[in-house]
């Protein structure tokens, strides 16, 4: 009998904070400078220079970690974490290993352990026969990047498939998006996610051995990658083999695995306390700065919409963009009674749909004001349109940024309401189509959308498609 197992999965997540300045010097950030341009002795580590932390970047922190629902620390301290890489001109990092600033806090239903700030390492680039040096191999540094402000995240291992580490993660990059703290752009590097992946039997308490997947640029790419990873830690077992602990890279062009290294224990950093930096003792100011200074936050914001009647999935879409979100509740203020789960359906479905087919254009370039888009709405509402009349207004206003009631006029969608007209059709359509008709009469009641779709055609959609449904069912004899 094969046994059945499970994944657990615990994911370390950095944030660069954007901050105007470096973590320990006065160096501004950049993103696509030439290289080395924003570099100076401290972040450089020439001898005898001091860091001087950045009191932004704390407070950037610590808005996070109150975002995360964390216990703030009163005192938090700076620790070296000593390694060797080609990027990391001290072979040490400043980080917080002994004291964060913030503790045991979640997010949804993942549980927070802790999260800390540290300094980002530089970047590395790799040449080739193709690269800018040609003909030969070399790995290039540019110290730009060194000392960025980060916090790492770091959960517990509540995560159990990849479709739940995409999810969640999309969560966590919009509620520190809203925060105003980071721009979280993941293909820039402003937001890097590690997965801590192992399986365990169904049942089992006990954790099995954990392999490490390594700064993966998309939400997409990581549930593949953790994916993949599941798979060969179950074919490994299932095959009588160990699995063991390493640092892999997933390649989402040809969907494998690579080793990378063995996994460095925490002995292997020898951190010890950061000797030129005093522990930080954020003032009650602060504190209260971080929690009042919060803005409604997707998970709350998703919540109370589904409270409207809105469903899941378009509570969850308005609540990460929160410029779809502020469009949202304009249509509704603008609108006469409509009902919320309606106007998100028209927002995140066919207004969404409607600006993808044009050309991805962005909301901003809708064409649609809100007022407009709820009068729309009213119009399907009252029936005085089919709702297929006014995905065909829609998609004229997206064009041209028309009236409603205009394109209503010019097109002639208004909606039958003669139902002495409307039933003729209804009549005649069943005559010149016996076969669906019979079908139906013979207990086949999926066989009446070709009859609905008869009168929809010869109304051009100006029927009311309930109303369509009533008229044939009566005559019909259903």
């Amino acid at each position: 009998m094969s046994t059945e197992y499970e994944a657990v999965i615990g994911l370390e997540i950095h944030v660069q904070l954007s901050t105007r300045t470096k973590m320990f010097c006065g160096c501004e950030l950049s993103f696509g400078d030439d290289p080395n341009v924003h570099t100076c002795p401290v972040c450089l580590a020439l001898p005898g220079v001091l860091p001087v932390p950045n009191r932004t970047a704390f407070e950037y922190a610590l808005k996070i970690g109150a975002a995360l629902d964390c216990e703030l620390a009163t005192v938090s301290t700076f620790d070296r974490k000593n390694y060797f890489y080609p990027d990391n001109p001290k072979a040490y990092q400043i980080t917080q290993a002994a004291r964060p600033f913030a503790v045991n806090g979640k997010l949804g239903d993942v549980r927070i352990h802790h999260a800390h700030l540290e300094e980002d390492a530089a970047k590395t680039i790799h040449t080739g026969g193709s690269g800018r040096i040609k003909g030969s191999d070399a790995s290039l540094v540019d110290f730009n990047r060194g000392g960025t402000p980060l916090v790492e995240i770091v959960t517990e291992p509540d995560l159990h498939s990849g479709a739940q580490v995409r999810e969640w993660g999309q969560l966590l990059r919009a509620t520190i998006k809203q925060l105003g703290v980071s721009d979280v752009n993941m293909e820039e590097g402003s937001l890097r996610c590690d997965a801590n992946v192992s399986i365990r039997p169904v049942g089992s308490t006990e954790l099995g051995v954990k392999t490490e997947m390594k700064n993966m640029n998309s939400f997409r790419f990581i549930e593949r990658g953790i994916d993949a990873e599941v798979a060969r830690q179950k074919a490994l077992l299932e095959a009588g083999e160990p699995v063991v602990q390493e640092t892999l890279h997933f390649d989402p062009a040809t969907g494998e695995l690579h080793s990378l290294r063995s996994k460095e224990e925490a002995h292997d950093y020898r951190y010890l306390p950061e000797p030129d930096l005093v522990p930080v003792v954020p003032t009650q100011e602060m504190f209260d700065e971080a929690r009042n200074s919060l803005p409604e936050l997707p998970a709350d914001r998703a919540r109370r919409y589904e409270d409207l009647g809105v469903s899941e999935q378009a509570a969850l879409l308005l609540s990460f963009e929160t410029e779809w979100a502020g469009y949202f509740e304009e249509v509704l203020d603008a609108g006469d009674s409509l009902e919320p789960r309606v106007v998100a359906n028209w927002v995140t479905g066919e207004l969404s749909a409607e600006l993808r087919r044009q050309e991805d254009r962005p909301l901003a370039d809708s064409n649609v004001p809100p007022a407009s888009l709820a009068a729309l709405i009213g119009l399907v509402a009252r029936k005085k349109i089919s709702h297929g009349a006014g995905k065909t207004v829609l998609e004229e206003m997206v064009s041209t940024g028309a009236d409603p009631e205009t394109v209503v006029a010019d097109k002639g969608l208004e909606q039958i309401s003669d139902s002495g007209e409307l039933e003729k059709i209804v009549l005649q359509v069943i005559e010149e189509n016996p076969k669906p008709a019979e079908q139906v009469r013979a207990g086949n009641e999926k066989a009446i959308g070709a009859l609905v779709g008869g009168v929809m055609k010869a109304t051009q959609g100006r029927a009311d498609g309930g109303e369509v449904n009533r008229l044939l069912r009566q005559h019909l004899g259903l």
